[in-house]
């Protein structure tokens, strides 16, 4: 029996029985038989969550991208390693060999040396999802630069702040990015941004757009020419297992993001690994995350977890809506995708619409559905089971978060039975507990409480960025000797797990501990409605009351609003109780959103409480125009 690979439910028990019984041994025979290593370590693990410090496989020596590519050119040098997609179905698809792929990072690395770029560095990346944002990462890994992606999304403001914080000496761009029918002027943001930047050195630009742009004398260069005449040879940088791989910066409930830090070794393994068993990933497929690499869900399972296993990744540039609706599935009959996951958003918006930009795409190919960002809930997933894998296809509810680096809840598919709105069962090595508002571990079966970890796994974030002490405050303090996911869960009579939201989404209404998602799943599934959120208001008599936002199907629903607002209390009566009636429902076009999809609910509880000059900064935003609509509308 192979840990790396579980292939019935049967075997999951074994391992995951191992893997909490002897984790120094399981993890261990993992590092040991599925990867190369400069040097083997001294100590497979080191911990103690009251500092907090953590290390793994301690002394090991490695470089991650001999483990993503070099030691595929055996075997594997003309295999596709990343099919880029590009926005416009028009263009043609680039396919790059894992050999290409080689000589691409070893040039850029060489770029990157050339202008003083050392191990230790950061270097700030704000691309579009082009195969340059893929190359710039490995490259930075290659010679030990840490990188930080930044979304290409964000505002000059967002984009200046992560600079300063991790001080990176060096910004890759582009000259523009397109999305959609779009063009958006990166060149001009990030000029923008480093008038406030005084520890950037120098700017490498790509070409997308072919637009005009301001190249600043003596800091700003085109990418292409010094690719060109760099050397397609780069050995690779020896680093510590714990040497810190990249930076990526994930929202702060106080508005300021934290730059949480990733080291090499464990987060090679642990992502390597739940990407072979969540996607039961076989030689010859085809995977597919729509996600952006400006994400931890770019980063673990559109690069590195992919690479590390010797699979093909695709890349898209585009949006789901363009050129229509039915572009996902135009992509997915084109390559003959076999493993497609996405954030249940995406699935929102497309069942929104008809189903013949479906039915006019070929799926067959595809064998694993998969859902990332937040729980997906009961209506999304039916539609997503019956349309996209026509009842054949396990659909893989994944929990984890920036900070964990890898998947930590999640079914196996073919292995574990799912149930929609169930993440199900902790991978290998995950140690799950609930605990209640005391700090006392809630022990057997449906019982809900704070979602903790309390051994550690070997992809979860060292640090924030120059703030150890806020690492240890927002993770470590709630509930000592333990991980605090900031996450309610429940554990159902089968010991499954269900995300119920953020912890701060936990509504106290006359003293019930009241969970969002519950309520939201109950609202959308009335006919009319789209999409919702609920956050809590103060009330004089409850503590707390419930204000809905609610998106309905039909622009300009012709029907009573009065009426759909007795029959979405009626259903949400039904399903969880009268106690969990809405005070108050407000019908919207939209609702504030991150980029990665997630609802900004802060800035709706705030505006519920009518709270609407301190918002913050909005500019981030997936949609910033909403908010002022919904606070002209709010009741």
């Amino acid at each position: 029996m192979s840990n790396y690979h579980i292939k019935n439910l049967e075997e999951y028990f074994q391992v995951y029985r191992k893997s909490v019984r002897e984790p120094v041994a399981f993890w261990e025979e993992i590092a040991e038989e599925h990867f190369v290593w400069q040097k083997r370590w001294t100590e497979v693990l080191s911990w103690d969550f009251t500092k907090p410090e953590i290390a793994w496989f301690k002394g090991a020596k490695l470089n991650i991208t001999e483990n993503c590519i070099d030691r595929h050119l055996t075997n594997r040098a003309n295999k596709t390693a990343i099919l880029f997609e590009p926005n416009n179905p028009e263009e043609s698809a680039q396919h790059i060999t894992y050999k290409q792929l080689h000589e691409q990072v070893c040039k850029f690395a060489n770029v990157l040396k050339s202008k003083g770029i050392r191990k230790g560095d950061r270097v700030c990346i704000y691309l579009p999802m082009i195969p340059e944002l893929a190359i710039s990462v490995l490259a930075c890994a290659r010679i030990g630069a840490i990188h930080s992606v930044v979304f290409a999304g964000f505002s000059a403001t967002a984009l200046a702040t992560r600079i300063n914080d991790s001080e990176c000496k060096m910004v890759v761009t582009s000259d523009g990015a397109f999305r959609g029918n779009k063009t958006i002027d990166l060149k001009g943001i990030v000029d923008e941004a480093l008038e406030n930047c005084p520890c950037v050195a120098s700017v490498l630009v790509a070409k997308r757009i072919d637009s005009a742009v301001n190249i600043k004398k003596d800091r700003d260069l085109w990418l292409q020419p010094l690719l060109d005449a760099a050397s397609s040879m780069c050995p690779a940088e020896i680093m510590d297992a714990e040497d810190p791989l990249f930076i990526l910066y994930t929202s702060g409930s106080t508005g300021r993001p934290k730059g949480m830090v990733h080291t090499t070794a464990g987060y090679m393994v642990y992502t390597a690994y739940t990407f072979k068993n969540v996607f039961q990933y076989r030689e010859n497929d085809v995977y597919w995350c729509t996600a952006d690499i400006g994400w931890i869900t770019g980063h673990s399972y559109i690069l590195y977890g992919p690479l590390a296993n010797g699979a093909t990744s695709v890349l898209f540039e585009g949006v789901p809506t363009y050129p229509d609706y039915g572009r996902f599935w135009e992509i997915v009959e084109k390559h003959a995708v076999t493993q497609f996951y996405t954030a249940p958003t995406a699935i929102r918006a497309i069942a929104k619409e008809s189903l013949r930009f479906v039915e006019n795409h070929e799926l067959s190919s595809l064998k694993i559905l998969g859902t990332v960002g937040e729980p997906i809930n009961e209506e999304a997933w039916h539609w997503y089971n019956d349309n996209i894998g026509k009842k054949k296809c396990p659909i893989v509810d994944t929990w984890w978060q920036t900070e964990t680096g890898g998947i930590l809840i999640s079914p196996i598919p073919f292995s574990t039975p799912t149930i929609p709105t169930f993440a199900t069962l902790p991978l290998p090595g995950i140690q799950p507990c609930l605990m209640d508002e005391n700090g006392k571990e809630i022990s057997g079966k449906q019982v809900d409480g704070r979602l903790c970890i309390k051994f550690p796994w070997p992809s979860m974030a060292r640090t924030i960025w120059g703030d150890h002490q806020r690492y240890k405050d927002t993770y470590f303090s709630t509930f000592p000797n333990n991980y605090f996911t900031g996450d309610g869960a429940l554990r159902d009579s089968t010991g499954y797990y269900r995300i119920t939201g953020r912890v701060d989404d936990v509504i106290i209404v006359s003293g019930h501990n009241l969970g969002t998602a519950p309520i939201e799943d109950a609202i959308n599934e009335h006919p009319a409605v789209a999409e919702s959120a609920v956050v809590g208001f103060p009330h004089d008599v409850k503590g707390n009351a419930l204000y809905g936002y609610v998106i309905l199907k039909e622009v300009g629903e012709q029907r009573n609003h009065e009426n759909l607002r007795k029959e979405i209390n009626q259903i949400i009566t039904e399903h969880i109780g009268p106690i969990a009636k809405l005070e108050k429902i407000q019908f919207t076009n939209g609702l504030p959103k991150t980029r990665s999809g997630k609802i900004m609910r802060r800035i709706l509880r705030k505006i519920a409480g009518g709270e609407t000059e301190s918002l913050g900064d909005t500019s981030t935003l997936l949609n910033p125009e909403v908010v002022q609509e919904i606070i002209e509308n709010s009741i």
